[in-house]
């Protein structure tokens, strides 16, 4: 069976974009209205769809998933938990991508400058990438992959972001196209 991903994404979608540019999108599930993500799946003729507005976010997630026949779940900048029902039904096969070294920089709250600046205050010499298995606690399921990206002097939150966010894109569609999917 060949790999049918669904990502979920809450901002503008970079990493998304990235994917869908490499491998075989879905479904692109969003809890943001308005993310730059939905507007690139539309881009891209990916159907995109809103949770979160409804009593049952988890069943609306489960649903949708199991309606597009993804067989893998990425998050990319998906700020919300995902759900008990969901994380049981995909277990395994749900990954997040994160912009720092596991465990350093990881949990509830870290995410996007927050993670960099964390980073540039704790004095790191390197930072990077992690590709890990999602699980009930933040930024917690074993990692699959990681990617050293060296913090230089003079670098800024923003310049972290931009070098870690290369790496990242890089690293996801490794990880895909490496997924071994039994069916």
């Amino acid at each position: 069976m060949p790999l049918r991903i669904a990502v979920l994404a809450s901002g503008e979608g970079t990493t998304l974009q990235a994917i869908m540019e490499t491998g075989h999108v879905v479904l692109v599930i969003s809890n943001n209205r308005d993310s730059g993500a939905l507007r690139r799946a539309r881009q891209f003729g990916v159907p995109g769809i809103v949770v979160g507005e409804t009593a049952d976010p988890d069943l609306d997630m489960l649903s949708s998933l199991k309606s597009s026949g993804a067989n893998l779940v990425v998050l990319a900048g998906y700020l919300q938990k995902v759900g008990k029902q969901t994380l049981k039904a995909y277990q395994g096969r749900i990954i997040n991508t994160h912009p720092s070294l596991l465990p350093r920089h990881g949990g509830k709250g870290m995410y996007g400058k927050r993670v960099h600046q964390a980073v540039l205050a704790s004095g790191d010499t390197e930072t990077g990438v992690t590709v890990h298995h999602v699980t009930d606690d933040y930024d917690a399921g074993d990692v699959i992959a990681q990617c050293v990206v060296p913090v230089m002097p003079g670098d800024t939150a923003a310049s972290i972001e931009e070098r870690v966010k290369t790496v990242e894109k890089q690293l996801i569609n490794e990880v895909i196209q490496n997924w071994n999917y039994a069916g």
